[in-house]
């Protein structure tokens, strides 16, 4: 068990941690970044890996967006909401797609 605060390592010995959860320290919906280095008894570290955990709203839908990370200068490319989903047991009818600027 381990309370993460961002940008602050947890290290364990063992190679699953749980990510505790209260009413006092919930996240937030929408995604969260977490990052996996791994150390070897000579001291050498990983690169880091990390994964997207998505907090849902067990009520309204969740959008899921994929797109490739990097495209070609000119070429098209496609964006993909399949993966949206309503965890309160409804289905997903239509996708409101927003062009947002560079960031």
């Amino acid at each position: 068990m381990a309370e993460f605060v961002i940008n602050q390592e947890v290290r364990t010995d063992t190679p699953t941690v749980e990510v505790t959860i209260s009413a006092n320290n919930a996240l937030p919906l929408g995604r969260h970044t977490f990052r996996l280095v791994v150390v070897d008894d000579s001291g050498n570290t990983s690169i880091p890996d990390e994964v997207v955990v998505i907090v849902a709203d067990t009520q309204n839908p969740t959008a899921v967006l994929g797109a490739p990370r990097s495209v070609n200068f000119a070429t098209s490319f496609n964006l993909d909401g399949s993966r949206s989903f309503d965890a309160g047991g409804g289905r997903v009818v239509s996708y409101l797609w927003t062009y947002m600027g560079q960031p």
